[in-house]
């Protein structure tokens, strides 16, 4: 009998303070920089973000998410086997402890379970949902938790417009199981080290100190160009390889970086808007959490239904790029 690892659960969580693009406007005016509700819309699709108070890291986050994922599939804390956490803004600047860890401890998770972070930025929980999947077809881990939680806002350059008005903080997490019904049909991911330099957080440490640019960079229009054209290609590489044609897609959750690429995304596989699960308005980009808080979303407003294809797929500085078919 074949092996399949399922998601039985899903959960977000957004901090508290929302910013609307007119209250960013007016914050940045007093910096002397230009910006405006119409100008981040008719770029973006973003209408608001969210902050972390500076006292939240990304494992309070995370906690809230898995929290309610962990609820949603009727499991305890202790049930879980392994953590596979994104992230490109870890709880602590060296990585370690991973954020996964802080999250073990925080759930209060105390059967030693393995837990580790992956940092594929935007293309994260994607990488991190591959990798479950493999680890519970393995037969090696019946239960995993697999969360992506991002506080980008520390990251970005408030006086750089072309970024500062994209991204925002979040969670959003999935508990994956080994199940005998097909549940993750494909996976495929893909990187390419020649593009690190349009999308990247180029600083680095050395003697306690921070050389270079100690904020994220980001090529717009390269970016651009790239993602439409290699989110097609996973996505199609995902089909071939569960034998599916793109008109047996329920829905598209596509990372919510830019309603752009989104549009653009579901035109290549010849899907209507109205087969994409957008949440960006509301969050802007949340980097790895982006595709688990606009699964949730679908999942808890009941437009996702059990037995429905669902592609997930992102893309993300490295440059790194990937696509999962689930049936839900």
């Amino acid at each position: 009998m074949s092996l399949y690892s399922k998601i039985i659960g899903t959960g977000s969580y957004l901090p508290p303070r929302r910013v609307t693009n007119q209250a960013l406007a007016e914050e940045l005016a007093a910096k002397g920089v230009e910006t405006s509700d119409e100008w981040i819309v008719s770029r973006s699709g973003i209408s608001a973000r969210h902050y972390a108070d500076p006292d939240m890291q990304s494992s309070d986050l995370a906690v809230e998410a898995a929290k309610r994922a962990l609820d949603m599939a009727k499991l305890a804390p202790n049930d879980i086997d392994l953590i596979i956490l994104a992230t490109s803004t870890p709880d602590f600047f060296g990585g370690f402890p991973s954020t996964a860890c802080v999250v073990q401890r925080k759930l209060g998770i105390t059967n030693e379970c393995a837990a580790v972070d992956v940092q594929a930025v935007c293309s994260g929980f994607v990488y991190a949902v591959s990798t479950a999947d493999n680890f519970i077809k393995a037969g090696s881990h019946k239960n995993v938790l697999v969360i992506g939680a991002e506080v980008f806002s520390r990251i970005i350059d408030f006086n750089d417009r072309t970024t500062c008005v994209l991204f925002g903080d979040g969670a959003g997490a999935v508990v994956m199981t080994a199940s005998n019904e097909p549940g993750v049909l494909a996976t495929r991911l893909h990187a390419n080290g020649n593009y690190g330099d349009i999308l990247c957080g180029p600083g680095r440490i050395s003697n306690g100190a921070i050389e270079g640019n100690a904020f994220m960079y980001m090529d717009g229009q390269a970016v651009f160009k790239l993602a439409v054209g290699l989110l097609d290609k996973v996505a199609n590489e995902a089909l071939q390889q569960a034998k599916m044609d793109a008109s047996e897609i329920d829905w598209i959750v596509p990372h919510q970086a830019n309603i752009r690429i989104m549009q653009g995304t579901a035109k290549k596989l010849g899907l209507g808007m109205d087969k994409m699960i957008v949440t960006v308005d509301q969050h802007g980009n949340t980097s790895a959490a982006s595709i688990p808080l606009a699964l949730d979303t679908g999942v808890r407003d009941g437009r996702i239904k059990p037995g429905q294809n669902v592609m997930m797929e992102g893309v993300g500085g490295g440059f790194t790029w990937g696509a999962v078919l689930a049936r839900m």
